[in-house]
């Protein structure tokens, strides 16, 4: 039978043990959150996934690579290409041999990783030990509810993307976000608002030039 749960795309069978069932629900979830969608046939019969030549520069450099290579490959892939695009991770499937749900329940479990490319203004939000003491949870609740997007998203008008950093080297200025490499020091859940409108702004400004 289908699980609702799933949004219907992994068949989850009530015989299957409870650890089996959740953890198939959980990468559902995940894989079509960054816009994946599986079908049995799909899971059976891999994609022909055409060739990148920026990425088969950096897949030379892992030869006869297997999963312990998994995550310093999407480090490097995102390094250079901005995000995990879907044919890259076709492609790192296919050189790891590792089934592409594999790679995306790993992804996924890491804030580190994006799957769209960034906004004209990056966003990254402290959550270091200084930045959590004065509030930096709720810091980003708010700006996750400003911009409709949570971390490792990018906004509809591609204006602002976000990213959840585990210490942005900062702790005098904490709480701290930075954009674009601009420190904002002692950030609070009112001044927000403010900080993100000064960059719609400046990219209103910057398309109207570009006009």
């Amino acid at each position: 039978m289908w699980h609702d749960a799933c949004l219907r795309r992994i068949p989850v069978r009530s015989n299957q043990p409870a650890a089996i069932r959740v953890r198939l629900e959980r990468l559902t979830y995940n894989m079509h959150a960054v816009g994946v969608q599986l079908t049995p046939n799909r899971m059976r019969r891999p994609a022909v996934i055409a060739l990148i030549p920026d990425l088969e520069s950096i897949l030379v450099h892992y030869p006869n690579a297997r999963r312990d290579s998994l995550i310093p490959l999407l480090q490097e892939v995102q390094e250079r290409h901005g995000y995990l695009s879907r044919q890259a991770i076709g492609r790192i499937s296919q050189h790891l041999r590792l089934p592409t749900s594999k790679i995306y329940g790993v992804a996924t479990f890491y804030n580190q990783f994006r799957f769209q490319p960034q906004g004209k203004f990056h966003v990254q939000v402290c959550r270091g030990t200084a930045c959590h003491v004065k509030g930096s949870a709720a810091i980003l609740e708010a700006i996750k509810r400003d911009l409709k997007i949570d971390a490792g998203q990018t906004s509809r008008d591609g204006v602002f993307s976000l990213e959840v950093v585990a210490c942005i080297g900062a702790c005098g200025l904490a709480p701290v976000i930075c954009v674009n490499g601009e420190f904002h020091a002692g950030v609070s859940t009112k001044s927000v608002a403010k900080i993100l409108d000064s960059y719609r702004r400046k990219a209103a400004h910057n398309d109207g030039e570009a006009a």
